[in-house]
């Protein structure tokens, strides 16, 4: 059992001016994107491809990627800012954060080969690594049962099965997937699952798509794959023990989602204080009535608190020290607290927040996903309780 009292005490902003100078740049390239632009991405169902580009062209999307392969050798605390940012700017950071948070395991455990064939590409946007192959129809958020699987054959794996909710996999060039190598074993049922970097360029007809309509704008699919074969050297890390080596990639994206939660849960309150301040019903702003201001007084306080083990969270994990419960935690607390600024502006709004040119119903729509996905809070108190309070095992 973790002893939850036992934090680690680190300064996640030591360098407060450079933070500064990433919020700055990342405002800057967003007010080149402005709302307008997310209603009508939103309208069409279509990617942001111009404002993915902007962000690559820039480098924020290289944000973890080495400065020896042409990144910026950023650490997961600067990462987290660039996302916040643009959802607190009213964008959708959805649709190029899995570059970051898939890094993770492609750094710490992809070959020095593999990563030099690739992260150069990456860095300056000539590939895109967006796609994350994990989830799949019948096993859910159960990981271990997943039933896809990779076979060898002499230098290549031959990979077969069924991937659901994959997002981006249309706008990607290279995917991260998990697969069985191995039978599933009761004893040890995380054993025997192994990642690979798939060449999506090269997949031809191997792979198919069907793409999936979302509750809001999320280029999302359901993926079928026969016979995909795959070079041994595409192999990350050791064969077999996948599920480890993707463990450090959940604990950078639920960081992230976190930080993503936070811009949104800021946006909702800056917006929804604006209107308070400036709607005039019965003589005098509704931001004087207590049942207004006090649910928006209370949403900014659960998002700034949220934000603070989203801080703590980075920190230790670019410490290279034991974050897991601090990272569910800030993506439980940061999603609720996003969630709850969501329902105080849209009631804020009144009519006006289902209005779309309002952009309020549409930023509701997107951070209600984060509550579910990538791992539903339900599952992140289960944990808690489990793994860091030490109670009995609820699943």
């Amino acid at each position: 059992m973790t002893n939850h009292s036992d934090h680690v005490r680190l300064d996640p902003f030591a360098d407060p001016a450079a933070i500064t100078g990433i919020r700055a740049g990342v405002r800057d390239i967003c007010a080149r994107f402005p709302e307008a632009y997310w209603r009508e991405l939103d309208v069409q169902r279509q990617y942001p491809v111009a404002f993915v580009q902007a962000m690559t062209e820039a480098g924020w999307l290289a944000a973890l990627i080495p400065t020896r392969y042409g990144g910026l050798g950023h650490g997961i605390s600067e990462a987290a800012v660039i996302l916040e940012e643009v959802n607190r700017q009213g964008g959708n950071a959805g649709p190029a954060h899995a570059q970051m948070y898939i890094m993770g395991t492609l750094l710490k455990y992809g070959s020095p080969e593999l990563q030099a064939r690739y992260l150069p590409a990456i860095a300056d946007g000539r590939l895109r690594l967006q796609a994350f192959g994990v989830t799949e129809p019948e096993a859910g958020t159960d990981t271990t049962r997943i039933t896809t699987t990779a076979v060898r054959d002499g230098d290549r794996y031959l990979i077969n099965g069924e991937k659901i909710y994959i997002s981006r996999v249309q706008h990607s060039d290279l995917m991260l997937l998990l697969a069985r190598t191995s039978p599933r074993d009761d004893a040890k049922p995380t054993a025997g699952l192994s990642v690979f970097l798939v060449d999506l360029r090269q997949a031809g007809g191997a792979i198919t798509l069907r793409p999936l309509r979302m509750l809001m704008n999320n280029e999302t699919n359901g993926v079928t794959i026969r016979d995909l074969s795959v070079p041994l050297e595409n192999l990350i890390g050791v064969e077999g023990e996948g599920f480890r080596q993707i463990l450090d990639g959940w604990n950078a994206e639920r960081i992230l989602i976190a930080a993503e939660c936070v811009g949104d849960g800021r946006w909702f309150v800056d917006r929804a204080t604006a209107y308070a301040t400036g709607r005039v019903v019965f003589g005098r702003p509704i931001g004087a009535n207590q049942g207004i201001q006090f649910p928006i007084a209370a949403a900014y306080a659960r998002v700034e608190a949220a934000d603070l083990v989203r801080r703590r969270a980075a920190a230790s994990f670019d410490a290279g020290l034991p974050c897991g419960p601090d990272a569910n935690m800030a993506k439980y607390l940061a999603a609720e607290a996003s969630w709850e600024a969501a329902n105080a502006c849209l009631d804020t709004f009144g009519g006006n927040g289902f209005n779309a040119a309002y952009d309020v119903e549409r930023k509701f729509r997107e951070t209600r996903l984060y509550r579910v996905a990538p791992v539903s809070n339900n599952l992140v108190l289960a944990y808690i309780g489990h793994r860091v309070l030490g109670m009995p095992r609820s699943y």
